[in-house]
């Protein structure tokens, strides 16, 4: 088993009915009585949420921001940041899914930072947040576990980046996860969150075979358990059994547990901002595209765990199904709605084989994967098999 450290301080208040607890935690959690509220395009304001938060602290001085986009916009967020810095806002709520929460990481991070914040995003040397401006989040998308983790992913349309940002002071102080609100949510949703919760998971499970024999079960119980109520989730969103294993999935999916002790890859998220970044791809779509084909570039690397997911996940026993998983991985996100070619999206994107392999290159990313031996002909030829 890999060494490794973890602590994950953010507080989760899960289920029915929680929201009057609000104002305590934010009494716990901030003196100040100068909060932001962070929202998305709308949609919590239509299902009643953002009323229901807003009689809820009516004790506290609420500004309210709105409009953070899915794969959160720099231009955006800085358009926060000038608003927290002139009404000294002390504590924010996120209030949507993993978009805007990665997007308030990144808002607590910019307030006190003197210059560019771009610059710590493009990782420059000695660029870093050094202070956060506290948050906390109420949940209303399980996806991309970003309401207890310490990461986000911002994007800049304008320069077709999208880069990633993180650390301890990143993690949210406490976050409300309501099963209820997926009731809300369109299919298309519903069916990126699966993926993306499916993707996370896959990410830090088909490497290689490891010694952390509970880490393993683990992801495998995940997997099994989004194979098992996806189906339920996207014909009735309101059975609130399947909702809750879908929220409390992705959730474990990225709360940094699953990583505990074993290699991981993030090589198909690589990929997959770039597809996103250029071709406006939705971020579960991308990983969809890019999955399959770099299982199979990359299928000398990863048969002995295919072989034990074929197994365990799909329950395949013939000498083949280390193959036959990688098509049953495909045919579950289709199963979801989702395409998995990227000309299925896109009908200008015959160069993208090129231009990712030389925006990887640009940046020196060279050798990725868990055995950082993913190159960029590789790379070239996972995308070229994705068209």
């Amino acid at each position: 088993m890999l060494n490794f450290e973890i602590q994950n301080p953010t507080k989760i208040v899960f289920g029915k009915d929680q929201l009057p607890k609000l104002p305590q935690y934010l009494s716990n959690a901030t003196t100040s009585k100068k909060i932001l509220i962070a929202y998305g395009g709308g949609s919590a304001e239509k299902i009643g949420l953002l009323a229901k938060i807003r009689a809820e602290l009516k004790d506290f001085e609420i500004t309210e921001f709105g409009g953070i986009e899915p794969n959160p916009e720099f231009d955006t967020l800085m358009k926060a940041v000038e608003i927290c810095r002139e009404k000294q806002i002390g504590f924010i709520l996120a209030v949507g899914g993993g978009s805007v929460i990665d997007g308030v990481k990144f808002i607590s991070g910019a307030i006190n930072y003197e210059g560019d914040p771009w610059e710590v995003l493009l990782r420059l040397e000695g660029k870093l947040f050094t202070s956060a401006v506290p948050f906390g989040t109420v949940l209303t998308i399980p996806a991309t576990g970003s309401e207890a983790n310490s990461g986000a992913v911002i994007s800049r349309s304008s320069l077709k980046e999208k880069r990633t940002m993180g650390g301890p002071l990143f993690f949210p102080v406490f976050s409300f996860l309501d099963p209820s609100v997926v009731a809300t949510l369109p299919k298309r949703q519903l069916a990126n969150g699966i993926t993306d919760a499916f993707m996370h998971t896959l990410e830090q499970y088909l490497t290689y075979p490891t010694d952390n024999l509970l880490q393993e079960r683990e992801a495998e119980a995940v997997l099994s358990t989004l194979i098992e109520i996806a189906p339920k989730v996207l014909e009735d969103p309101s059975d609130y059994k399947a909702a809750s294993n879908l929220m409390w999935c992705a959730n474990h999916a990225l709360n940094g547990n699953l990583r505990c002790g074993v290699p991981t890859d993030w090589a198909t998220h690589m990929i997959g901002h770039e597809l996103t970044a250029l071709y406006g791809v939705d971020h579960a779509q991308s990983l969809a595209i890019v999955c399959p084909r770099l299982l199979e570039v990359k299928f000398e690397n990863k048969k002995e765990k295919l072989a034990q997911y074929a197994k365990r996940v799909w329950n395949l026993t013939g000498e083949n199904r280390a193959q036959e998983a990688i098509q049953q991985t495909e045919t579950f996100f289709q199963s979801l709605g989702i395409k998995t070619h990227l000309s299925d999206y896109s009908d200008a994107c015959s160069d993208a084989p090129t231009i990712i392999r030389n925006r990887f290159a640009e940046r020196n990313w060279v050798a990725m994967g868990e055995r950082q031996d993913l190159a960029l002909d590789e790379v070239e030829l996972i995308v070229k098999n994705a068209l």
